[in-house]
Order: C-alpha cells, then sequence, then structure tokens
C-alpha cells in the first residue's frame, strides 16, 4: 500500500474477531506490510483507474430499495438472524446464510417464493425444537405473506446440525462472496471484490458509479430496470468503454446511453470527487452489502440530477 497512516494490525484485527464471535487475544497473528508496485502508484497519481476490469450497477423499480427482491429479501433475513443469533448466544453461534428463490410471471411480477433456505449456527445440545421457532419467525417477518403459501419449501439447516462454524469449519472462507456484496446472482459481477480496496481501485468505485447511474435512470422514470457497466484500463484517466442494458423503457439501449454520457463524467478522478469517496466510512459496508443503504452517496438521486435527465430526454 501506498499510505501516511499508522495502524495497529494486530489491535484492529483482534476487534473484529471479538465482534464476528471469536476471543482475538487466542489467535497468533502475523504481520507483513509492503510498500504498492512503483508503477501502479505512478497511474493513480496521475488520477488514472487503479486497475483494470469491467464494473456492473444495477436498479430496478421493484422495490423501494430499487434492488431485486429476492436479494433485498435474502438481506433481510440475515440482518434479522444476525439480531437473533446476537440476542440469544446461548442458542445460537454467529456464524450463517441465507437464501430466497422467487417465482416471477410473464409481466415479471414476483409471484411466489419458492424456496426460502437458513442455515443458522447453534450450539451443541440445541435441538431443533428449540431454535427453529426463531427462524420461522424470522422469515415470517421479512418475506411478504402474499409470496409465502403451501407449496414453499422452507429448508433450515437442510444438512442437519451446524454447530461448528467460521473457518473452523470451512477452510473455503477466504472472502465474502461478490454477489452477496452486490445484487445476488441476477446481476452479472465484473469479479472483483469490493471491501480489502481504496477508492482508487475501480472495482470498487466503478462499480459504485455504475450504481449511482442506473439508479437514476430508474427513479427519473427513463426504464423500470437499468445495468450499466463500465470497463477501465490501469492508469488510464477516463473509461474504456461504457454499456447499458435497460428494460420497460420507450428508449433505447444506445439512446439511454447517449442520455448518460451527457450527464455522467466516469472517470475515475472525478467519481472519487462526486461520490465523496475520501469521505466515506467504509467498514459498515463490510456488513450486509453495498447498495441500498441511506447513507451513501451512491444511493443518492438529488431532484436537480433527475430533472436534469428529464430535461435531456424532452429535448
Amino acid at each position: 500500500m501506498t499510505t501516511t497512516a499508522v495502524v495497529d494490525y494486530i489491535l484492529e484485527a483482534r476487534k473484529i474477531l471479538d465482534d464476528i464471535g471469536y476471543d482475538g487475544n487466542s489467535y497468533r497473528f502475523i504481520t507483513k506490510i509492503s510498500v504498492q508496485s512503483s508503477d501502479i502508484k505512478k497511474g493513480v497519481d496521475a488520477l488514472g483507474a487503479g486497475d483494470q476490469g469491467i464494473m456492473y450497477g444495477y436498479a430496478t423499480n421493484e422495490t423501494e430499495e430499487c434492488l431485486p427482491l429476492p436479494y433485498l429479501l435474502t438481506r433481510n433475513i440475515a440482518k434479522r438472524m444476525d439480531e437473533v443469533n446476537r440476542k440469544h448466544p446461548n442458542i445460537f453461534g454467529l456464524d450463517g446464510k441465507c437464501q430466497v428463490s422467487i417465482v416471477y410471471n410473464d409481466q415479471d411480477k414476483a409471484v411466489h417464493a419458492s424456496t426460502i433456505v437458513v442455515s443458522a449456527q447453534t450450539k451443541l445440545g440445541v435441538n431443533r425444537g428449540t431454535y427453529e421457532p426463531f427462524i420461522d419467525e424470522a422469515i415470517k417477518a421479512v418475506v411478504p405473506e402474499n409470496l409465502i403459501d403451501e407449496s414453499t419449501l422452507v429448508l433450515i439447516n437442510p444438512t442437519g446440525e451446524f454447530v461448528k462454524g467460521g473457518s473452523y469449519a470451512d477452510s473455503g472462507l477466504t472472502g465474502r462472496k461478490l454477489q452477496v456484496d452486490s445484487y445476488g446472482t441476477l446481476v452479472p459481477h465484473g469479479g472483483g471484490a469490493f471491501s480489502g480496496k481504496d477508492y482508487t481501485k475501480v472495482d470498487r468505485s466503478g462499480a459504485y458509479y455504475c450504481r449511482y447511474v442506473a439508479k437514476a435512470i430508474v427513479k427519473a422514470g427513463l426504464s423500470e430496470t437499468c445495468e450499466v457497466s463500465v470497463a477501465y484500463a490501469i492508469g488510464v484517466p477516463f473509461p474504456v468503454a461504457i454499456n447499458v442494458k435497460a428494460t420497460g423503457s420507450s428508449h433505447s439501449n444506445d439512446e439511454i446511453r447517449i442520455i448518460i454520457n451527457k450527464v455522467f463524467d466516469f472517470s475515475p478522478a472525478n467519481i472519487i470527487k462526486e461520490l465523496k469517496l475520501k469521505e466515506v466510512e467504509y467498514r459498515p459496508l463490510s456488513e450486509y452489502g453495498h447498495f441500498g443503504g441511506n447513507n451513501q452517496s451512491w444511493e443518492s438521486t438529488s431532484e436537480e440530477l433527475i430533472s436534469k435527465l428529464r430535461r435531456i430526454v424532452n429535448g
């Protein structure tokens, strides 16, 4: 890395371990921090992209948060289960995952929750009769009643018991799933993780800006859904490609792309400035995904921005 910051890395790591249910003092730490490549630093200092790749952003008018319903329901169950886990430490551990599958009709409207999966770590000796009611309550609190019927398959700890969790149980635990941090499986992902990178890495900043643009297009009523993708070359101070896929629009994808190019500046330097990425508190973003929050600059859609888009459309 390139930084003048002084960080107690071991202390910070211990805090995180304690927060997610481990005893940070029981670990042995190896710290190795190296200096960022001078070639990469040169490109970043010249206000170029800190990496190459393709990033995606998405928005839909399906939900108030402009996120796909299956993803939003899954995330909200996870949030609710996190509250339950911490409230009942004698019953639950802190590990877990969940998944919701939704059936859509020909008009792309959600009509049925076909499968709901919740895997929750429990303490040794706790039986299903004790922990299942808490999980059932979490599901009912999140999933709309009209989407659940007798044919909805609800799977709770489907492999049996889930007692050992975290990296002790599965050495494949190497990082958060990229789709979990974005929009679920309905939307493409460029492959670059978000957390662990600073705002000069377009894997992160480019994805945030694509979301910002896609949400503005949907909020302006130009389409029902909008997927924006952008490509960068490392060290180059402008995008090398911008693409749009929209549905439920009276405008073609090319027309919407032309509108976007008139309003938005995808240069890495502008993204950092416009979204105020130097001021963002990044740790909270490592929980429950990076989109749909109320305090994130890339989630804001001002009336001025919406009006500007509509004026361009209306000539």
